[in-house]
């Protein structure tokens, strides 16, 4: 395993019909466990895999450049667990989903109607 990163262009702004989806988004991917706790540090944080950083994990925060995913997992499963997150994010909050670093999207919203 090795540590992952990536920014998709879910803005950390979003009108609130996008904000209500996230959780839906979240909970579809394999590896879902749900929130960080209080006692945790990391309360709100959603946790994929492990809550333990020392094992495989996944977690995502929103920042200003988007939502920061980072991890420990292999390289392939990174690239499928990621894949899907953008095509399951993409149906779910009708717009399109990739990493503007990559080239996939632009900074502006592509809507899908």
């Amino acid at each position: 395993m090795k540590f992952q990163e990536c920014n998709l262009n879910i803005r950390y702004d979003p009108p609130k019909e996008i904000l209500a989806k996230r959780e839906r988004v979240y909970s579809k991917m394999p590896g879902w466990l749900g929130f960080g706790k209080k006692d945790m540090g990391y309360e709100g944080i959603p946790y994929w895999f492990s809550y333990n950083k020392d094992e495989k994990y996944i977690i995502a925060s929103v920042e200003s450049s988007g939502l920061h995913f980072e991890g420990n997992i292999d390289d392939y499963e990174w690239l499928l667990w990621k894949t899907n997150f953008k095509k399951i994010s993409t149906e779910i909050l009708r717009f399109k989903v990739g990493e503007i670093e990559e080239g996939e999207v632009r900074h502006e919203i592509e809507w899908i109607y």
